[in-house]
C-alpha cells in the first residue's frame, strides 16, 4: 500500500484519488480553494477511505506521502511544492498515473490549437469504425476515469496539455500528434522555449513501434522530436507532401488525401467537411491520419468525416437575428487561436476580446481586423491592454467586467450581415471559472435578447 497525495480536487483529482483508493493505497487529498463543488468532491473521497480536505494542504500529511499527484490546474509555482518538506517528494501528473493503471493503446494528441478537435475527431473516427474510443484528457474526461472503467476500451484518445506532460514519467502513447506550435501561456512559463520543452515531453519514451503525426508546414513542430524512434507522418493543407514524406495533404482539386505505402487514398472533398475554414482541415487530417495508424479502414474514413458536427465553444454558431450572427469560440484562450477564428470569418466581425492576459501581445490580430473587423469590444482584466495593443489602429471599445454589457454594446455595433464573434485571446479566470463557462454565459445572454439581438 502506497501513500498517495492528490493535490487539487476538480475532476481530475476526483479521479486519481478513486483510482488511488481502487489500488489500495492510504490517499490524502487538498485543494486550496473551498467551493461546494469541491467540498462535495472532498467528502466523497472521505467516504470511500480516503482523507480530503479543501481550503489548504497539510504540508506534514504531503511530505509524508511517497508520491503526489498534480491535477493539470496546479502550476508548478505552487506555494505548496515550494515548501522544503514537500519539494522532495517525487510527482507525476495525472495523465502519468492514470497511465499506469490504463490496459489500452493510446493516441495522445498536443500542440497549441486545434488539440481539442483534433481528439474529439480522432475518437469518432474509430468510433465510427466500430472502435470503443473515448476522448479522455484535457479534454474533460479524465485518464484515471477511464483506467477505472471495468471493460478496457480498444482505444483510448487523450489531449494533453503541457501542464499534464511536464510531470510524465512512463507515459508512451502508441500514436502521438502535434497539431502546431505557438507562444502560449506565457503567464505560467518564463520563456516560449520553456513551453514548447514540456510539449517535446511527448516523444520522451518514443521506441521504433511509436507513430509521430507532424504538422509539416510549422517548421516548430517538425523539430520538437528531435531524433526520437518511431515513424513519423505528416499532414499538410496549403502545400503537398515532399516525395518522401508519408501522411495526409489536400490535393489540387480539394480532397483531403492521404499518401500511405505508396498508395494515395483519397478520402473526403473539403466542401463536405462540416467544420470549416483551413485549420479544421488540417485537424481532419491530422485525425485521419491517426484513425489509419490505429487500424482503421480507409473506407471507413469519409463517412466519419462527414458526420463530425463540432465542438462546443469551438466556433459555434449560436444563433442568427436580425441578420447578425452570434459565434461562440470561447476555447480561443490565445492570440493564435483567435487569428485563426478571424481567419475562418467571412462577414464584418464584431470581436470580443479580453478576460485575463497572457503575456501575448494583441497586435498580431491587426491584420486580420484590418480585413474583416467592425470592431472589437474589449472587457475584462485585459481590456487596458488590449486598448493600447489595437485602439490607435483598428475601432475599439471598453467594455469593463460586466459581461452582458459586452453583448449589448456587440448588439449596438453588429449591422446586418455582419457577425459577432466571442474569440477572447485570454483566459477566462477574470470572470468566470473556465472557457466553458464563459461561452454558455455568452450563449444564455445572446439567446435572452429575444428580438432585441
Amino acid at each position: 500500500m502506497a501513500r498517495i497525495g492528490i493535490l487539487g480536487l476538480a475532476r481530475s483529482g476526483r479521479a486519481a484519488a478513486q483510482l488511488a483508493l481502487r489500488r489500495g493505497d492510504a490517499v490524502y487529498a487538498s485543494d486550496a480553494v473551498d467551493t461546494p463543488e469541491l467540498c462535495a468532491a472532498a467528502a466523497e473521497i472521505t467516504r470511500a477511505g480516503g482523507h480530503a480536505e479543501v481550503g489548504g494542504h497539510s504540508l506534514d500529511r504531503l511530505s509524508g506521502c511517497e508520491l503526489i499527484v498534480l491535477s493539470p490546474g496546479v502550476p508548478p509555482t505552487a506555494m505548496v511544492l515550494a515548501d522544503h518538506r514537500v519539494a522532495t517528494v517525487p510527482r507525476i501528473s495525472e495523465l502519468e498515473f492514470a497511465w499506469r493503471e490504463l490496459r489500452s493503446p493510446v493516441i495522445a494528441i498536443t500542440g497549441t490549437n486545434g488539440k481539442s478537435t483534433t481528439t474529439a475527431l480522432a475518437a469518432h473516427l474509430l468510433q465510427v469504425a466500430g472502435r470503443v474510443a473515448p476522448a479522455a484528457g484535457n479534454i474533460g474526461l479524465p485518464l484515471s476515469e477511464v483506467a477505472l472503467w471495468p471493460q478496457a476500451p480498444d482505444w483510448v484518445v487523450v489531449e494533453a496539455s503541457s501542464f499534464q506532460l511536464a510531470d510524465i514519467d512512463t507515459f508512451a502513447p502508441r500514436v502521438g500528434v502535434v497539431t502546431n506550435l505557438s507562444p502560449d501561456h506565457l503567464d505560467r512559463y518564463p520563456t516560449v522555449a520553456a513551453y514548447y520543452g514540456d510539449k517535446a515531453r511527448l516523444f520522451r519514451n518514443a521506441s521504433a513501434e511509436s507513430t509521430w503525426v507532424l504538422n509539416a508546414e510549422d517548421e516548430a513542430v517538425c523539430a520538437l522530436p528531435g531524433e526520437a524512434d518511431g515513424t513519423r507522418l505528416f499532414f499538410r493543407v496549403s502545400t503537398p507532401l515532399s516525395a518522401g514524406e508519408q501522411g495526409g495533404f489536400v490535393s489540387a482539386d480539394q480532397w483531403l488525401t492521404v499518401r500511405l505505402a505508396g498508395r494515395e487514398l483519397r478520402l473526403l472533398p473539403t466542401a463536405e467537411l462540416p467544420l470549416p475554414g483551413r485549420h479544421n482541415r488540417a485537424n481532419a487530417l491530422a485525425a485521419a491520419l491517426c484513425a489509419l495508424a490505429a487500424g482503421v479502414d480507409p473506407l471507413a474514413l469519409a463517412e466519419g468525416l462527414r458526420t463530425f458536427t463540432g465542438l462546443e465553444h469551438r466556433l459555434e454558431p449560436v444563433v442568427e437575428r436580425a441578420d447578425v450572427l452570434w459565434i461562440n469560440d470561447s476555447k480561443a484562450t490565445n492570440v493564435d487561436s483567435t487569428v485563426t477564428a478571424l481567419r475562418s470569418m467571412t462577414r464584418p466581425t464584431v470581436l470580443l476580446l479580453g478576460g485575463r492576459h497572457k503575456g501575448e501581445p494583441y497586435t498580431r490580430l491587426i491584420p486580420e481586423l484590418a480585413r474583416i473587423g467592425r470592431c472589437v469590444i474589449a472587457y475584462g482584466e485585459a481590456a487596458p491592454l488590449i486598448e493600447v495593443d489595437l485602439a490607435p489602429h483598428v475601432p475599439l471599445e471598453m467594455a469593463g467586467r460586466d459581461f452582458a454589457e459586452v453583448i449589448d454594446r456587440a448588439a449596438q455595433r453588429a449591422r446586418p450581415g455582419d457577425a459577432v464573434l466571442l474569440a477572447p485571446a485570454c483566459s477566462s479566470y477574470d470572470m468566470f471559472r473556465n472557457y466553458e463557462e464563459r461561452g454558455r454565459s455568452f450563449k444564455e445572454l445572446v439567446r435572452a435578447r429575444g428580438g432585441h439581438a
